[in-house]
């Protein structure tokens, strides 16, 4: 099965961040969050809807997304992806991302899980403005309970458009890599995922990075050469390997700052008037 679908949000005149194109192809569906709760959004959440079994092998699924100037996009899974075996080749996922000045985006898909069997390749290919923000997600499973694991190899590659400045003349590559699983040399070490099962990774573009990166039990924080991070954690299960994660993630002072701030903003006023009787208490 070929897919092809293209999501491109801006920022229009009265500030309101919208969605300019939208189209979706089977078995890809992109629903944007509507109603009270995708009005009270500052910018534009968007869902990731698989509406056929994949990614079976020989699906070829591609999905280019633009971000325009000032705006702001969360595009979010809702349900796992299980790559499949089947006859022919592998199965492809190749996700085109273009953030323009001062836009951002959170790509946030649900877990890959990679069955016995499977051939799953995929590709995050994300071209930003130095004043873009990305923060962009992957979690992979290794094989269903108690079945080992398919092939997979997945690469992300986030690209820093050049600076319009005097001897600026050539892009500059944040990050490139390339993970894999299934590999039995890999399986067999240590290195690898530590008898782990479940590898999950956020690239965070966004904001202050830590020089010295951080380290826990199950997770890394390490600073990306330029401007960025890469938090990786492994775990048993997705969800021990997700909470990983986000402790890495909590570990990034320019995410953090933001998270912060927006609770900050949340908070609720104290009410306008508010008197106080003579022994000091408030009503």
């Amino acid at each position: 099965m070929r897919a092809r679908a293209v999501l491109a949000v801006e920022r229009d005149t009265g500030g309101r961040c919208v969605v300019r194109e939208l189209r979706s192809e089977s078995p890809l569906s992109l629903v944007p969050r509507r109603g009270v709760a995708g009005a009270l959004d500052t910018g534009v959440t968007v869902h990731l809807v698989g509406s056929a079994t994949t990614p079976l092998a020989g699906d070829d699924v591609e999905l280019d997304v633009r971000v325009g100037p000032g705006a702001a996009l969360v595009l979010t899974g809702v349900a796992a992806a299980v790559a499949l075996p089947g006859a022919g080749r592998a199965s492809t996922l190749t996700v085109r991302v273009e953030l323009d000045d001062g836009a951002c985006l959170q790509y946030l898909p649900e877990p890959t899980v990679v069955t016995s069997r499977a051939d799953h390749r995929t590709l995050l290919h994300a071209t930003l403005h130095p004043t873009a923000r990305l923060r962009a997600r992957e979690v992979l499973v290794a094989g269903r309970s108690g079945e080992p694991s398919g092939r997979y190899a997945g690469t992300t590659r986030v690209v820093e458009r050049a600076r319009p400045a005097p001897g600026t003349t050539s892009d500059r590559v944040l990050l490139h890599q390339t993970q894999e699983l299934g590999d039995a040399g890999l399986t067999a070490s240590s290195a690898h995922l530590g008898g782990r099962r479940v590898l999950a990774t956020e690239v965070l573009v966004w904001g202050d990075d830590s020089a010295d990166g951080a380290v826990g039990d199950d997770w890394s924080l390490t600073s990306l050469r330029g401007r960025g991070s890469l938090a990786t954690a492994v775990g048993h299960d997705a969800v021990g390997a997700q909470r990983a994660l986000a402790e890495a993630v909590a570990a990034h002072p320019g995410w953090t700052s933001t998270v912060l701030a927006g609770a900050e903003r949340a908070r609720p006023a104290p009410p306008p008037h508010a008197a106080a009787d003579e022994s000091g208490r408030r009503w």
